[in-house]
């Protein structure tokens, strides 16, 4: 787990301060996966790392949740051979587009970057259930939980970490007066 994370401080990808997650809690660290996957020869080692983890697992095809899966999705895909595909919210719904397809019974692994209470990867695995596939396994580089996030199906993570979260209306950041960022966005918010 060390190097890895050693890679996220290298590229400045774990930061410090007052974050919105997109599950809506709050935070006083955020993993920037965009910065730890911006160089190629990272993205497949983190993505030969997860495929590794699988090498025993009948896996047909490899789908991430949009946008924060992409990266890594293919990068695994790559690494085990398989074709990958993703999955992306339409009016608010999870679903499969862009003219992906799954077979009934396909087996599919659900790979994302970050998994903070798991809901991206539980949607993404009930949009290809509903496509007909079979989902098998879940991985993320990134596990927030340390473990507690629950996706219904086995799952593994190259980092576990117990990083605290809070729901906004009880965020102790707020209420010191600290100002919010939603990562990837210039812009602040309470």
């Amino acid at each position: 787990m060390e190097p890895f994370l050693d890679r996220f401080r290298e590229t400045n990808a774990l930061l410090s301060g007052h974050f919105i997650l997109s599950s809506g809690r709050h935070s006083g660290s955020y993993l920037q996966c965009a910065l730890a996957l911006q160089h190629p020869d990272d993205a497949a080692m983190f993505g030969r790392k997860i495929a590794e983890r699988f090498a025993d697992t009948d896996v047909d095809t490899v789908a991430s949740p949009a946008i924060g899966g992409l990266v890594i999705g293919i990068s695994v895909a790559q690494a085990i051979g398989k074709r990958f595909i993703w999955t992306e919210r339409d009016n608010g719904t999870m679903t499969v587009r862009r003219g992906f397809t799954v077979s009934s019974g396909e087996r599919i692994l659900v790979v994302e970057d970050v998994i903070t209470t798991g809901g991206s990867t539980r949607e993404c695995i009930a949009a290809l259930r509903a496509a007909g596939a079979e989902v098998v396994a879940a991985a993320s580089i990134v596990d927030r939980s340390s473990g507690a996030a629950d996706v219904g199906i086995p799952r593994i993570s190259l980092i576990e970490m117990a990083v605290e979260s809070f729901p906004a209306e009880d965020c102790p950041l707020c209420a010191r007066g600290i100002e919010a960022v939603k990562p990837g966005s210039r812009t602040a918010a309470r």
